[in-house]
């Protein structure tokens, strides 16, 4: 069992009781996925940017990407349905709370003048999205072996209902909200 699970089972899920009080186990959120998302549009010209962005999404997560294709066409961006123009992995189980673990705690502090995260960046329905411009923060990408630096979007998705419990459980497994 990962060490951030045991902590949710033993520290986060009574904080959550206590903080709302819930009736049923069932009613007390928990992480469901990460899913990481690489979005390479000049993929279109140069197809050897999206074999070099699966391969550092594939050392960032610790799992194979799946190459995300174009649903429809956009003329104006000389873009043809079907054309590879990114890369995602979806994270479960203990994949998901290690990679949680290593963002709360080894990759955001490694962000220049790091302040803390938005809490605004909630859907509504209890998933949390956070975009990262450059992905070299990560201790598992070389710096030296980079072609270019590419943006990363991470979203954690959770059982939660509503925003507001989402930000509590994420903030009691050390997610760094700015005040």
């Amino acid at each position: 069992m990962s060490q951030l699970k045991q902590y949710y089972d033993q520290e986060v899920v009574p904080g959550l009781v206590k903080a709302f009080n819930f009736k049923n186990v069932m009613q007390i959120p928990k992480l469901e996925k990460i899913v990481l998302n690489m979005g390479m549009g000049e993929a279109i010209q140069n197809i050897k940017v999206l074999d070099s962005a699966v391969e550092e999404l594939r050392m960032i997560s610790g799992q194979k990407p799946v190459i995300t294709r174009a649903k429809k066409s956009i003329a104006a961006f000389k873009l043809r349905e079907g054309m590879p123009i990114g890369c995602m992995v979806t994270l479960r189980r203990k994949r998901m709370y290690d990679f949680y673990y290593k963002l709360v705690n080894v990759t955001l502090p490694r962000v220049r003048d790091f302040r803390g995260i938005s809490g605004k960046a909630f859907d509504g329905n209890g998933n949390y999205s956070l975009g990262i411009k450059e992905h070299i923060i990560f201790p598992e990408i070389d710096y030296d072996k980079i072609d270019k630096i590419k943006g990363l979007n991470i979203t954690i998705v959770t059982s939660a209902q509503t925003d507001e419990h989402a930000k509590e459980l994420l903030k009691l497994l050390g997610m760094p909200f700015r005040n």
